[in-house]
C-alpha cells in the first residue's frame, strides 16, 4: 500500500513451542576346578597363612582359572550418529530461549548468539565458548528485548528485536549502534537479512518487507499493503480461515534467492512472496492437521511440518500446493525445524529433544539419540556452512554440529 512507504520516516540515527539398550553377556558354564590346598603346621600361632592371605590366594586361582573361558568385555558401541552433536553450556539463565544465530563471513571463528531475556553472547573460538556481549545501545531499563534476528554481509550486521529496535554495526560487531525507528512500523520485526553494502531486508510479523540501501536511513516498502489488507480485500478467494484475518505470522521463512513462505499465526493456511510481487499470495493447506511451520529445501522445495509431529515435502521444486508426507519417528513429539547441511543431509528437530537426520534429500529419516536425555524443545536448526551447524532450544540449550 501506498501509506506503507512513509510508515518508516526517514532520518538521521544516533547513537519470540520449544536411554540406550546393553545386551546381556551369555557366559560359559563354568567346569569345577580345584584350587590347591593349603597345609597347616602344627601349631595354629605359628601357621604361615592366616585367613585374608588364604582369600587372596584363593580369588588369584579362580581368576586364572576363568581366564581362559571368558573373553575381554567391550565397551558398549554407540550408533553412528550419536557422535555428530554436542551440547554447549552457556553462561545465561536457564529460562532463556535461543532464536537466531550467525557468524562474520570473514571470520568464522566469530559470531553472536541472540535469544530472549535481553540476550546477545559472542564467540571468538569458533563457536565452543560463549560470553555475554553488552551493547550500551540496547540497554535501557524500561525494556527486556527479545533479540529475534542477525544478519551478516562482510563486516556488515543487523539485528532486530521486540520491542521495536534494530541494531548496526560496520566492523564485524566490534562496535553496534541504533537506528531510530518509526512508531508507526505495522506489526514486530521478526527478521532482517544483510543483502549489500549498507543495505538489508527486513519482515515483520504482520507481512511487511522493507528494503534499505543506505544503511537505514530510508526504507521502501516492497508489497503494498500488509497481510491483513490482502486477505480481507480477498475475502472470496476462497483461502479457509482467511477472512477478516487480524494475525500475524507464526514463522516465515526466505529462501537464498529472496522468496519467502510464511505460516498464519494460527496455522490454518500459509502465504508466499515473491520478489517484485506486489501482494503475499495466500495458499490453502491441503493436509488435515494445522501447519506448524515451513521453509525451503535445498534444491528449491518446500518442506511442510504439522502440529503432532509431521514432515511434508512439495513435489518438485519451487512454490507448490501439492505435498507428499513422509515417515519419521518424532515419539509423538511435534517437530518445529528443519536445517539443510546439503542437497542430500538435512536435520529436523523438535520438542523434547528430538533429532532426525536424512542423508537423501529428506525421503527418509532416522532418529539421532543425541539429545534425548535433553529436557528442552528444539526450536532452531542453523547451518552456517557444511561443517558449522547449530541447534537451538529453550533453557538455554545450544547444539553444536560435530560432523
Amino acid at each position: 500500500m501506498a501509506t506503507l512507504q512513509q510508515l518508516l520516516r526517514p532520518s538521521c540515527f544516533a547513537s519470540s513451542s520449544p536411554r540406550h539398550s546393553f545386551t546381556s553377556l551369555s557366559q560359559p558354564q563354568l567346569q569345577p576346578r580345584t584350587v590347591n590346598s593349603v597345609t597347616p603346621k602344627a601349631s595354629i600361632k605359628n601357621s604361615s597363612i592366616n585367613r585374608r592371605e588364604f582369600v587372596a590366594e584363593t580369588a588369584a586361582a579362580v581368576s586364572l582359572s576363568l581366564s581362559p573361558l571368558i573373553a575381554p568385555v567391550k565397551p558398549a558401541k554407540s550408533e553412528e550418529n550419536l557422535s555428530q552433536w554436542a551440547r554447549l553450556y552457556l553462561p545465561i539463565d536457564p529460562g532463556v530461549v535461543l532464536l537466531d544465530i550467525a557468524f562474520v563471513p570473514d571470520d568464522l571463528n566469530h559470531g553472536f548468539l541472540l535469544g530472549t531475556r535481553q540476550t546477545i553472547l559472542e564467540t571468538k573460538d569458533g563457536g565452543r565458548t560463549w560470553a555475554p556481549r553488552s551493547i550500551p545501545s540496547a540497554e535501557e531499563e524500561d525494556f527486556n528485548y527479545r533479540f529475534n534476528s542477525i544478519s551478516f554481509q562482510g563486516k556488515e550486521g543487523w539485528i532486530v528485536g521486540k520491542p521495536a529496535i534494530l541494531l548496526y554495526t560496520s566492523d564485524a560487531g566490534e562496535s553496534w549502534e541504533r537506528i531510530p525507528l518509526s512508531a508507526q512500523l505495522p506489526g514486530d520485526m521478526v527478521y532482517i537479512k544483510a543483502t549489500g553494502e549498507k543495505s538489508a531486508e527486513m519482515v515483520t510479523d504482520e507481512g511487511a518487507i522493507y528494503v534499505t540501501s543506505n544503511k537505514g536511513y530510508n526504507w521502501k516498502a516492497a508489497v503494498q499493503e500488509t497481510v491483513s489488507a490482502t486477505l480481507n480485500r480477498t475475502v472470496s478467494s476462497g483461502i479457509s480461515g482467511a477472512s477478516y484475518y487480524t494475525g500475524t505470522f507464526n514463522t516465515v521463512n526466505r529462501s537464498p534467492d529472496g522468496r519467502y513462505v510464511a505460516v498464519s499465526s494460527r496455522g490454518n493456511f500459509y502465504l508466499t512472496w515473491e520478489p517484485g510481487q506486489p501482494f503475499w499470495q495466500p495458499h490453502n493447506r491441503a493436509i488435515a492437521r494445522r501447519i506448524q511451520n515451513m521453509g525451503w529445501r535445498a534444491d528449491g522445495g518446500l518442506w511442510l511440518l504439522v502440529r503432532g509431529g509431521g514432515l511434508f515435502l512439495s513435489k518438485g521444486t519451487g512454490i507448490s500446493e501439492d505435498f507428499e508426507e513422509v515417515p519419521v519417528q518424532s515419539r509423538g513429539f511435534g517437530i518445529l525445524d528443519v536445517g539443510y547441511r546439503s542437497k542430500e543431509e538435512a536435520w529436523a528437530a523438535g520438542g523434547s529433544g528430538v533429532l532426525l537426520k536424512t542423508t537423501n534429500g529428506g525421503k527418509t529419516w532416522t532418529r539421532d539419540k543425541a539429545a534425548d536425555n535433553i529436557a528442552a524443545n528444539l526450536y532452531s536448526v542453523k547451518f552456517i556452512n557444511d561443517k558449522k551447524g547449530f541447534v537451538l532450544g529453550n533453557d538455554g540449550v545450544l547444539l553444536q554440529y560435530l560432523g
